[in-house]
């Protein structure tokens, strides 16, 4: 049996859990010391977000999974002798890939755990489980999958523009974030995942323009090949309806899926964040 899972910094449309038999192990997000909570078994996006409008605690962060969570997770999920397809956000920006790694050595022997670093995030890792579970329900091996994903990373574009600099400046994920651009008020970011790294690549003074400049971004990429198209938005539905839109009059767009930034990403990038994932159609 080919179990496949993932993590809290991936945002998967809610129906492609059972869809395609998906797992995700959550991340731990903490507020300060006081407080930490297990995402979608302790808090879920609203109570999140209603923490964080309340100030009540420190600005939240992250931590990846364990290596004692991978483990605990893989035997919920699977049972001795099985497959376990592993694949999670890029291992430049979190110890996720690397607890995963050492889980599946811990466990060698009685589950057979493939983990498998994808130098992305977000919906271009969704997609990539899902090709995985398609390619199994078509008879293909587990080292195919792994070779298609190996040679499709490098193919997945994920461009954001976010509302504030506030939460990136906090985070410490995005590189290239100088002195003089966090200093700017007013602007709206945009930053770029790019060989597993994101960095900032522009700025722009209203959210109209931030997301032209998006798909102008997306189409120097991609130009007319065939893509399948993913939006995520951190609390901000109609600006994600907007990217989702424009995305389909500019790309040759083969399907497209609209979905909420996953709170791990939201508390690197900030509400209102808005993103756009371009993932090469077969």
């Amino acid at each position: 049996m080919l179990r496949i899972v993932t993590d809290g910094a991936v945002d998967i449309p809610s129906d492609w859990y059972q869809q395609y038999d998906i797992q995700r192990i959550p991340i731990n997000i903490h507020f300060g010391e006081e407080k930490t909570y297990i995402q979608d078994v302790e808090i879920d996006l609203d109570g999140f977000y209603k923490l964080v409008d309340s100030k009540s605690l420190p600005h939240p962060k992250t931590s990846q999974p364990s290596p004692h969570q991978f483990v605990e997770f893989y035997k919920k999920v699977a049972q001795p002798g099985d497959t376990v397809l592993s694949i999670h956000i890029t291992s430049k920006l979190s110890g996720t890939y690397a607890s995963s790694v050492a889980a599946a050595e811990e466990l060698k022997g009685t589950y057979n755990v493939v983990p498998v670093d994808t130098l992305a995030g977000s919906m271009g890792v969704a997609f990539m489980c899902r090709a995985a579970r398609q390619m199994e329900r078509a008879g293909k091996s587990v080292d195919e999958i792994v070779k298609y994903i190996e040679e499709v990373r490098g193919k997945v574009h994920i461009i954001l523009t976010l509302e504030t600099l506030e939460y990136a400046r906090r985070s410490g994920r995005v590189g290239t974030l100088s002195a003089a651009l966090a200093s700017v008020l007013n602007v709206k970011p945009i930053a770029m995942l790019k060989d597993g790294l994101v960095d900032m690549v522009d700025r722009v003074r209203t959210r109209k323009s931030a997301v032209e400049r998006v798909l102008a971004l997306g189409k120097e990429l991609v130009g007319d090949s065939p893509v399948v198209v993913g939006v995520m938005h951190a609390r901000d539905l109609p600006s994600g309806q907007m990217m989702l839109e424009e995305a389909k009059k500019n790309f040759n767009v083969k399907e497209s899926f609209l979905t909420d930034l996953s709170i791990s990403l939201a508390i690197n990038f900030g509400p209102g964040t808005v993103g756009l994932v371009l993932y090469p159609a077969e």
